[in-house]
């Protein structure tokens, strides 16, 4: 029987509800009672109708559910694996495409987990909706239910969860499943910027005269957090236990506070306090009057207000009679650090939940829609409330090496606002190399906040470096500032048409098997791919290496405009395979160890990518430019379309190169685009009517006659010459390699073949490298 008219299959104890012809909810229970209201994880459940058969009592089973994608058979009982499985239609799996109930997939990508703290390198993720076997599981049975904005008790099951048969089309499961869980707010454009964070005890004047330096140092710094000892810590009764919590000024530091807010604020900085909310508000807190009025406390007996986010009463004072006030001051959202555990019962919401979701839609209503927490992933459904906080880092290479992992596959379970200790908290030592390169890692990443402990010497403040390094910092924590506008454009995507950020190459890749080995390996927006350096150095080279798979196309990096042939049948070049180091070489392959001295890291992008840049690096991050730098890189057909927003109000401006022709229409209903805005556009390695930079305003167009420049063999061999500048290896081995590359008869084979004759390892692969981009032919 063919149904298009209902989407649920029901019998007196089980329910089947088809949302796509991918996704199905299962329930079962045993009180023939069933949770229609939404639920932690579920924000919406109508869907379109679906193409579906059912059969019933038919061989030995119940009910079977057919789409185009799966086949459901169910022989009736409470849901276990003998009774109920699920057989996905496709062929990825050596043996049956079939999921019994219960069971855990082999082929999980991984979501994401709610803390990295105190992890020293990698550690187990949960599961994600992403499955290389094309299919998931996703229970739901324990979560709470929400009605009018509230969480309650739900209506007792034995199970709820939804089954995700997309195969390997990731992007439509991601959009699918935010159809089901709820979109990712807009996050404010401040946001976007840098961040400066620590866990010091500073005074009122040594934080404003830091943010002075910053400026000073023309280091744009948008989001000015103050750690734990903003407030009382030290002269605080033994009486009231411990001060982890706390809501009130420490005066000893910060004499003036609402004079200090203010102050930040002329410095156009957007602020948050960090808060441990386990402790409640007790009566030494400056508050604990009016909310001791408000909830009938016993003032002389000192009667704790307990922290309790499912009383209403308590909620109401904890918002307005504690935190209200503060951000009428200039607090502009809370990072809240929960630690305390969970609930010891399911009468009681977990408390990092209430914590997300109470404050997340507090802040919206009183931001215009733009809310914004710092907090702890929850669990899934927890993309609503952004952004998350990983938690404590450990200072290693082996800490920054599952970074890059770790945040691309949350967009497996739809959490794409991560923000980490960028430079790491806690434990290990000085090493210059390790903070750039992480420092490097977090311009690339969603959140680039920088933060540290009260140890005096582990600050990550760019003037505490050697000067080489402090010059790279200030130059990444420019380009941050510059990449807003980009960074917005791909906020603005997430939001409306659920494009992570951050992707997998699987995302764009899925059957290529080069995109699951380079785990570390990202897209970061529409135009790049960044291959992040989370290694130590080379000590003898003084690079630092990473294998990066190149996908189909030709790929330009942005800091050399060197370009790099992708994965291209037929095209024999030299290539060193990631899973063969010790030199080998192949041909037709196209994943290259690429090398890079300390000054940058591998970021590409395809071939007539265009990315908008703020001109001014000091530009505001909570304000539209009026100058933007229009970066294209290489002589290639393309459409950007730029989206910016301010408050509730979105412009987007098209931005085409196209057969020699650039061309701006701009689509700006509320008139938030800055009058008189110029595009100055920055061409890389080709012309247009002999020019490589020119300037357009709104609803202009440039025309001229594209011309490539010739100079990718001269780049290359610049880039090789630094590199073999700073290796500490015989000056004749150095000049041997020169002369090898500089002879006219040498060919890129040629060169990999005298590249085997080299001993070193990772000099070996700088002249692969060298060789694979002097055989690129654009």
């Amino acid at each position: 029987m063919s149904n298009t008219m209902s989407n649920i299959v029901q019998g007196s104890d089980y329910r089947f509800t088809l949302l796509t012809e991918r996704l199905i909810r299962l329930e079962y229970s045993s009180s023939g009672e069933f949770e229609d209201r939404n639920t932690q994880l579920v924000a919406n459940r109508d869907f379109e109708p679906v193409n579906y058969s059912v059969l019933k009592d038919h061989n030995g089973h119940e009910v079977e559910i057919e789409t185009e994608f799966f086949h459901l058979y169910y022989d009736g009982g409470p849901f276990a694996a003998s009774n109920l499985h699920v057989d996905a239609k496709y062929q990825y799996t050596l043996h049956d495409s079939r999921w019994y109930y219960g069971e855990k997939a082999s082929g999980n990508l991984g979501g994401t987990n709610p803390t990295l703290d105190l992890v020293d390198g990698s550690t187990p993720i949960d599961d994600g909706i992403m499955s290389r076997d094309g299919y998931a599981y996703l229970d739901d049975t324990d979560s709470f239910a929400i009605e009018d904005g509230y969480f309650v008790a739900r209506i007792p099951e034995e199970s709820d969860g939804y089954f995700f048969a997309y195969g390997r089309s990731y992007r439509e499961e991601l959009g699918d499943y935010y159809r089901l869980s709820g979109t990712t707010p807009l996050i404010p454009r401040y946001a976007l910027g840098n961040w400066w964070s620590r866990y010091y005890r500073y005074t009122q004047q040594e934080y404003l005269d830091l943010m002075d330096q910053f400026e000073s140092e023309q280091v744009p710094i948008s989001v000015s957090i103050i750690d734990m000892d903003w407030h009382r810590t030290d002269d605080v009764s033994a009486r009231f236990g411990s001060t982890w919590t706390g809501y009130s000024w420490n005066r000893k530091l910060f004499p003036d506070p609402q004079q200090f807010l203010k102050e930040l604020k002329k410095r156009h900085k957007h602020i948050s306090l960090n808060t441990h909310p386990a402790g409640g508000i007790r009566a030494f807190e400056d508050a604990y009057p009016a909310v001791a009025k408000r909830l009938g406390l016993d003032v002389e007996k000192e009667e704790p207000a307990m922290f309790d986010l499912d009383d209403p009463k308590f909620r109401e004072s904890y918002f307005d009679d504690v935190h209200h006030p503060m951000e009428d001051e200039g607090v502009d959202f809370w990072w809240l650090d929960w630690q305390q555990g969970t609930s010891r019962s399911k009468d009681k919401v977990e408390p990092l939940w209430n914590l997300n979701h109470y404050h997340f839609l507090d802040n919206m209503q009183r931001n215009d829609g733009e809310g914004l927490i710092l907090s702890r992933f929850a669990g899934p459904g927890s993309h609503r409330y952004p952004i998350g906080f990983s938690g404590d880092t450990v200072i290693t290479w082996a800490s920054l090496d599952f970074q890059p992992y770790f945040t691309a596959t949350a967009t497996n379970i739809g959490y794409t606002w991560w923000s980490h200790d960028i430079g790491g908290h806690i434990w290990g030592s000085f090493d210059p190399a390790l903070s750039l390169r992480w420092l490097q890692l977090g311009v690339f990443s969603p959140i680039n906040r920088l933060h540290s402990s009260e140890n005096p010497f582990s600050g990550k403040e760019p003037w505490k470096y050697r000067r080489d390094v402090r010059e790279y910092m200030d130059a990444y924590l420019r380009l941050r500032n510059r990449l807003v506008p980009y960074l917005d454009s791909a906020n603005i995507g997430t939001h409306d048409e659920n494009v992570a950020l951050i992707e997998p190459l699987y995302y764009r890749y899925p059957d290529n098997e080069e995109s699951y080995l380079v785990k570390n390996q990202y897209f970061f927006g529409s135009e790049l791919m960044v291959a992040p350096i989370t290694t130590p150095q080379d000590p003898t080279l003084n690079v630092g290496f990473v294998d990066a798979w190149l996908p189909e196309g030709q790929w330009m990096d942005i800091f050399t405009d060197l370009v790099y042939q992708g994965d291209q049948e037929g095209i024999e070049r030299p290539m060193v395979s990631s899973c063969n180091l010790d030199g080998q070489f192949k041909t037709g392959e196209t994943t290259i160890r690429l090398g890079r001295t300390l000054e940058n890291i591998p970021v590409l992008a395809n071939l007539g990518a265009i990315v908008p840049m703020a001109t001014d690096a000091m530009q505001r991050a909570d304000a539209l430019p009026e100058e933007l730098d229009i970066q294209v890189y290489g002589n290639k057909d393309n459409e950007y379309v730029l989206r910016e927003h301010l408050n509730r109000s979105i412009a987007a401006t098209t931005i085409t190169v196209r057969g020699g022709v650039v061309s701006i229409v701009a689509d700006d209903p509320d008139g938030i685009i800055p009058e008189g805005r110029q595009l100055h556009f920055k061409l890389h390695a080709f012309t247009l009517g002999g020019s490589s930079e020119f300037t357009l305003s709104a609803s202009q167009h440039f025309e001229g006659t594209p011309q490539n420049d010739d100079g990718q063999k001269s780049r290359a061999r610049e880039q090789l010459l630094q590199q073999l500048q700073g290796a500490e290896i015989p000056y004749e081995d150095k000049r041997g390699v020169l002369k090898k590359i500089d002879d006219a008869l040498t060919s890129p084979i040629n060169l990999a073949t005298f590249a085997q004759t080299v001993t070193e390892p990772n000099l070996r692969s700088m002249v692969v490298e060298y060789a694979s981009l002097v055989s690129v032919r654009r």
